[in-house]
C-alpha cells in the first residue's frame, strides 16, 4: 500500500476520532447536568462494555481477552478512572476550550513519567516541549494575576493521571491488543465505579439517556479510531490532526454554549500546541538510536 493511500486512511480514522471525542463533549456536558459524574462514568462503563462485544467477537472471543497481566490493567485503570472523572468534572467548570487545551499536556506528563519509570532519555526536544507545555498552562491559569479556577486544577491534575496511564498502556502493549485494552478497562472501570455510582443514583430521565449512551459510545471508539490511525501512518503524521480538536473546541464552545476564547488563553494554547509539535517532529535517521528510548 503506498504511503498517500495509508495516510488517506490514517486522515479518515483520525476525522472518526475527533468526531467522536468533540461529541463526547457536548454528550458529556448534557449528562453531567443532570445526573452525577460518578453515575455517568458507571453507566459508560456498563455501556460501552456491550457496545464492545461487537469488536471482541471480532477480535478472536472472549478466549482472546485472556491476560497474564491483571494487576497491570487493575493499575492502569486507577489511573485512567481518575483521568476520566476529572475530565468530566473540568467539563462542567470550565470552557472546552480551556479543558481540551489543558488536556493536550498530557504528553509533557508522559515523558516526564517514561523518564523516570521506562528508563528513556530526556533529550532537548523533550525538554523544550516540556517547558513550552508548563508556560502555556501558566499562561491559561494564570496564578497570581487571577484566583485560579477550579476546573484548571481539576484538568491539570486529570492530565498526570492520563499521563500515568499512558505510560502503562505504553508497557502493556508489547503483550496486549487494543481490543483486550480496552475490554479490560471497562470491566475494572465498572467495578471500580459501582459503588460511587450506586451512592449518587438516580433514575435517569428518557431525555438524559441518549446523551449517556452517545458519552458511552464516542469514549470507547475514539480511541480504538486513533489507534486505528496509528496502524496506517506514523505518530508524526497522525497526531498533528488530533490538535484539530482544539480550534473545533473552540468553535463547539462558542457555538453551543456561547463560550469565549480570551487572548491569553489563546496565546496559553498556542504554546502547548507548539511543545506537542516539537515533541512530536521526525527525527534524522542518522539521530536515531539502535533502540528507542
Amino acid at each position: 500500500m503506498d504511503t498517500q493511500q495509508s495516510n488517506l486512511k490514517a486522515g479518515l480514522w483520525m476525522a472518526g476520532s475527533i468526531a467522536m471525542f468533540l461529541t463526547m463533549s457536548v454528550a458529556g456536558r448534557a449528562a453531567t447536568a443532570e445526573l452525577d459524574v460518578f453515575q455517568v462514568m458507571l453507566m459508560r462503563s456498563v455501556i460501552g462494555f456491550f457496545l464492545l462485544l461487537p469488536l471482541v467477537h471480532f477480535s478472536g472471543g472472549l478466549s482472546a481477552m485472556k491476560t497474564h497481566r491483571p494487576l497491570m490493567h487493575i493499575g492502569r485503570n486507577v489511573a485512567h478512572y481518575g483521568g476520566q472523572y476529572a475530565w468530566l468534572l473540568a467539563l462542567t467548570l470550565i470552557p472546552l476550550a480551556e479543558l481540551i487545551s489543558i488536556e493536550f499536556t498530557t504528553p509533557f506528563w508522559t515523558a516526564l513519567l517514561a523518564v523516570a519509570f521506562l528508563g528513556e532519555r530526556m533529550n532537548t526536544k523533550k525538554t523544550t516541549a516540556v517547558v513550552l507545555g508548563i508556560v502555556g498552562v501558566v499562561v491559561i491559569v494564570r496564578p497570581g494575576v487571577s484566583e485560579p479556577q477550579t476546573g484548571h486544577l481539576v484538568m491539570l491534575a486529570g492530565a498526570v493521571a492520563f499521563a500515568v496511564s499512558l505510560v502503562m498502556v505504553k508497557a502493556m502493549t508489547r503483550t496486549e491488543s487494543v481490543v483486550r485494552i480496552i475490554f479490560w478497562m471497562l470491566i475494572i472501570q465498572s467495578a471500580i465505579g459501582l459503588a460511587p455510582g450506586l451512592l449518587v443514583w438516580r433514575p435517569p430521565s428518557l431525555e438524559v439517556l441518549p446523551w449517556v449512551v452517545l458519552v458511552a459510545f464516542t469514549g470507547t471508539f475514539s480511541h480504538y479510531c486513533l489507534a486505528r490511525a496509528l496502524v496506517h501512518a506514523e505518530a508524526t503524521v497522525v497526531m498533528p490532526m488530533d490538535f484539530m480538536r482544539l480550534p473545533l473546541s473552540a468553535v463547539l464552545g462558542w457555538a453551543m454554549f456561547s463560550e469565549r476564547l480570551d487572548m491569553l488563553t489563546a496565546a496559553g494554547a498556542a504554546l502547548i500546541l507548539a511543545g506537542n509539535l516539537v515533541n512530536i517532529q521526525r527525527r534524522r535517521p542518522e539521530a536515531v538510536p539502535p533502540e528507542t528510548p
